[in-house]
């Protein structure tokens, strides 16, 4: 106990070996300034130090590339004596094999965060090649800022399988494996630029998606339109009902510009698509006409310009889509399906697989050249057709007078 008593006494620097236990440990007086280090007898290389505040932290001091290096261990009592010990083999084990255990520490506290990480994603890809850019920005910012302060080499496999499964539970598995696919992306576009890391994200299965095949029936038409006619929002009316009548994506629509449409040639003129080509649509009488009315009553650079909106055309109108869809008493039906809705009644109106595919820009392999072929006038008569067998089956003429909007 004497040994004891003299070894706790408060000098500074003191240095002291002894063989580390709990009861020893606990004995011990902080320093009244400077730090009290102490040598562990029975594990060779381990090492504490203890603050005037009581911390006492452990750590191993090797040579290391050179260089005198302290490896922390950790701090007691959250590690333990015989953690503290393991951990310090095998620290020393790698430094025997010439491995720098400092290194993975010294790139932790140099690496760059999440939110760094996603904004460089932001700036360098999605705002410049991707059209549907503010999807990232939104379900990243929805779904992740709790690692935005992070480091993103913290940010593991088994945290990522854990949120996948969450998100599944409360919104859905298209949800979930849209923002496993974005996370990866931009873990992967960091070690494409350079970034010193593994993708967290990699071999994480997505949950298995059913393809849908839903379209708007034929029963279900005349409820749809009027609905459509009773709503409200004249630009979210014009902008479903032209989704309808052209089978474009949700995207190229709201982002539709006057500079795009050739009222002569009845055509509209898409410079990119999701899958990075262009595309020319057919433009039926109805979309015409719908479209002369639009220009007739804005000087916009938009067919459907919104004030309220960061890029200056509508947003996704969602709250006029429910009321539409709750007045019609039609469930389970999207504003995406009303592109499937037009392949759909090209198909029955006797249309070629090939003639739907250049109508809605669909792209494979096999067809591109047979695609590449084709030119807009069978497309224009199975658009022509579709669009009379659904203003029919709507009991809608598609005059201007009788059209529903």
């Amino acid at each position: 106990m004497q040994n004891l008593m003299h070894f706790a006494a408060p000098v500074r620097h003191q240095k002291m070996k002894c063989n580390f236990t709990k009861q020893l440990l606990l004995s011990l007086k902080a320093p009244a300034k400077g730090r009290l280090y102490i040598h562990d007898t029975r594990e060779n290389g381990l090492s504490a130090y203890l603050t005037p505040n009581g911390i006492l932290t452990f750590y191993v001091r090797k040579r290391i590339n050179g260089r005198d290096e302290r490896v922390v261990i950790g701090r007691y009592p959250e590690t333990t004596v015989e953690q503290a010990r393991t951990q310090a083999l095998a620290i020393m084990s790698q430094v025997a094999l010439g491995k720098d255990p400092t290194e993975d520490k010294r790139r932790l506290r140099a690496d760059v965060t999440f939110a760094e990480m996603f904004q460089e994603y932001m700036d360098r890809y999605s705002k410049k090649q991707k059209r549907s850019w503010q999807y990232d920005e939104r379900e990243v910012n929805k779904f992740l800022p709790h690692w935005f302060k992070r480091k993103a080499s913290s940010i593991g496999k088994q945290e990522i399988q854990i949120l996948h499964e969450r998100v599944r539970d409360e919104n859905g598995l298209y949800q979930a494996n849209r923002l496993l696919e974005r996370i990866s992306s931009i873990f992967n576009r960091a070690i494409e630029w350079g970034w010193h890391g593994t993708n967290p994200a990699e071999g994480i299965r997505k949950f298995r998606e059913k393809s849908r095949d839903r379209f708007l029936q034929p029963d279900e038409l005349p409820r749809f339109f009027a609905a459509l006619e009773a709503e409200d929002n004249q630009t979210a009316k014009d902008y479903i009902m032209l989704s309808l009548l052209t089978g474009g994506r949700k995207s190229n629509v709201l982002a539709m510009r006057w500079d795009e449409i050739s009222f002569g040639r009845a055509e509209w003129r898409i410079p990119e698509t999701k899958n990075g080509d262009p595309l020319t649509v057919a433009l039926s009488m109805q979309a015409i006409e719908i479209l002369n009315d639009r220009r007739a009553k804005t000087n916009s650079e938009w067919v459907f310009p919104s004030d309220g909106s960061a890029s200056g055309h509508l947003a996704d109108p969602k709250k006029a889509w429910q009321r539409i869809l709750a007045r019609a008493e039609i469930k389970d039906l999207r504003i995406h399906d009303l592109r499937r809705s037009l392949g759909s009644w090209q198909a029955s109106t006797g249309a070629s697989g090939y003639v739907i595919g250049k109508s809605l820009g669909h792209k494979s392999q096999q067809a591109t050249q047979i695609y590449a072929r084709l030119n807009l006038d069978p497309v224009r008569e199975s658009v022509e057709r579709a669009t009379q067998a659904m203003m029919a089956a709507g009991r809608v003429t598609g005059t201007k007078k009788e059209r529903i909007a």
